[in-house]
């Protein structure tokens, strides 16, 4: 079908791991506004990524894609580095 866009989900996050074969842990990170209190509580969340080539390193920012299940923890794939971490 022409014009149908890929509507996947894409997140954005820092890698906070990448010690295994093609895969890394980004974090990712988001302000909610606490129901009761209405103050804006940081939260985090953790996801494991594909990435192929073992290209993203260690507090690089990086664009995440879903996919579908690549393992039992994997349902994520490294679309892009947006920004390498400075040494």
């Amino acid at each position: 079908m022409a014009g149908q866009e890929n509507k996947a989900r894409t997140m954005q996050g820092v890698v906070v791991s990448n010690k295994m074969n093609d895969s890394i842990v980004v974090s990712i990170n988001r302000f909610i506004k606490h129901a009761k209190y209405k103050k804006f509580v940081k939260k985090s969340t953790k996801i494991m990524a594909h990435d192929a080539d073992n290209t993203a390193g260690i507090g690089d920012t990086v664009t995440i894609q879903e996919s579908k299940p690549i393992s039992k923890n994997k349902s994520w794939i490294l679309v892009s580095i947006d920004e390498k971490a400075k040494i």
